[in-house]
């Protein structure tokens, strides 16, 4: 009787994501898992109205200070319904968009670290709320959603079955879904001067 070795490829690129540095950095992390701690920041400023703008430029992560390549912003605002100026999504559809981008992020990796290679991704969620909380008119109202429901469209070179289990993968491993699934304590403070 022989024995034959059988040799798993190397996962290579693919998806845009460098899988090589992905599981590279799984190892690292596993061996130091403080250098997971990270911590985000946004600054936002009050423009006029319901306008303001929120900007991102750096965080704390891997142990240290760090600064996004760039720096980003995302101006909110209320549409003229509301009595907005209509100058940016509402906070909301940021909402909505944060959990869009955290769950399609994650299904990049897993097919990616699967080595499935996708042709697209296509996402739609829709939040349901009612007004009359914000607006003071019925307390028995909550202020924020009442229901989301997201769908999400992949198509790539693999079966039906595992492309689900990449979407449900990525949705048991988001950090948006977990906040919006299981709150989180917030704290705020006022300065008035």
């Amino acid at each position: 009787m022989t024995t034959a070795t059988v040799n798993k490829p190397a996962k290579v690129a693919i998806n845009g994501v460098d899988v090589p540095t992905f599981v590279a950095t799984l190892g690292v992390v596993g061996q130091s898992p403080d250098i997971a701690k990270f911590t985000f920041r946004a600054n936002g400023e009050w423009l006029s109205g319901t306008h303001s703008r929120t900007s991102f430029s750096g965080f704390f992560g891997a142990m240290s200070e760090m600064e996004h390549k760039d720096t980003y912003s995302i101006d909110g605002d209320h549409p003229q319904v509301l009595c907005g100026g209509d100058n940016g999504a509402t906070p909301v559809e940021m909402l909505l968009a944060g959990l869009s981008a955290c769950i399609t992020a994650g299904i990049g990796n897993i097919a990616s670290i699967r080595q499935v290679k996708l042709h697209s991704v296509e996402t739609s969620i829709e939040g349901d709320i009612n007004l009359n909380g914000i607006l003071g008119l019925d307390k028995t109202v909550r202020n924020g959603f009442s229901g989301v429901r997201a769908t999400f469209k992949i198509k790539g070179d693999a079966s039906d079955e595992v492309l689900e289990q990449i979407v449900h993968q990525s949705v048991a491993r988001s950090a948006v879904f977990d906040v919006l699934t299981n709150g989180v304590p917030v704290t705020v403070a006022a300065i008035a001067n």
